[in-house]
């Protein structure tokens, strides 16, 4: 696959970094847009032997996203899969929520992967070709109280999904999601330092008793971005949150099965 094309928003950390490494290491040249430079990310790659290129830029600025894929394509033509991870969070009662706050969330969560589809995508209908992979949660699966707006932007984003998928599936681009459960990441750290929730709330949630790790997201993404492994997968919102979706137990009988 050493000709083949990955564009991965916010991959200076966390999932996005470690989707990166790992279609890295299977033979995809990585174009990264983040707000920050993800020179760790892309030394890692090339310390490795593979091709990495970056954008420093706001993936909510139509202009930013078509500078960037006019880099991409300069440097490696058209990409072949595109990966919508990078997301914040906001953690406030939804009567504290400010307008402002919850058109930030959304347009970085929601407003910003649909940008990337229409311009990336673009490139894949002329081909008949291509795989999208919005990176979702199971907040956009269920309710979390205190999340009003990364819950709509998550439930928006399995929405957009799902309708591209009916739009361009036939057309030969694939659109899929995976859904997280908590992921032990930097952005995890933060949100804990509000002292909303610990990391005893999350393990006592999920049936394997752990958090998710980013390899465990990037190998979902990756499946899902390979034409051999997923080529008739569409339109699929794949859980990747250790039976979080799956388990309606109570607390304590969830624990004795631990």
């Amino acid at each position: 696959m050493s000709d083949r094309v990955a564009v991965i928003t916010g991959a200076a950390q966390g999932i996005g970094r470690r989707t990166a490494e790992l279609l890295a290491q299977r033979g995809y040249r990585i174009g990264i847009i983040d707000r920050q430079e993800p020179t760790a990310t892309i030394n890692a790659i090339r310390a490795r032997g593979g091709q990495a290129i970056s954008y420093t830029g706001d993936i909510t600025s139509e202009s930013a996203v078509l500078d960037f894929a006019a880099l991409v394509d300069s440097h490696f033509g058209r990409p072949d899969v595109l990966v919508n991870n990078a997301g914040i969070s906001l953690i406030a009662p939804a009567e504290e929520t400010s307008l402002e706050d919850y058109r930030r969330v959304l347009n970085v969560n929601l407003v910003a992967p649909f940008l990337l589809a229409r311009i990336f995508g673009e490139k894949m209908l002329a081909a008949r070709s291509g795989a999208i992979v919005n990176v979702a949660s199971v907040a956009g699966l269920f309710g979390v109280a205190d999340r009003a707006a990364y819950n709509t932007s998550k439930h928006g984003l399995i929405g957009l999904t799902r309708t591209l998928a009916a739009e361009w599936g036939g057309r030969g681009v694939r659109v899929n999601a995976v859904c997280p459960g908590w992921v032990k990441t930097e952005m995890d750290v933060a949100d804990q330092l509000g002292g909303s929730y610990s990391d005893a709330d999350i393990k006592g949630r999920v049936p394997m008793g752990r958090f998710a790790t980013p390899d465990d997201v990037a190998r979902a993404i990756a499946f899902l971005a390979d034409d051999t492994e997923a080529g008739f997968i569409n339109g699929h919102c794949l859980s990747v949150d250790g039976g979080w979706a799956a388990d309606a137990s109570w607390e304590s009988l969830r624990l004795r099965k631990q």
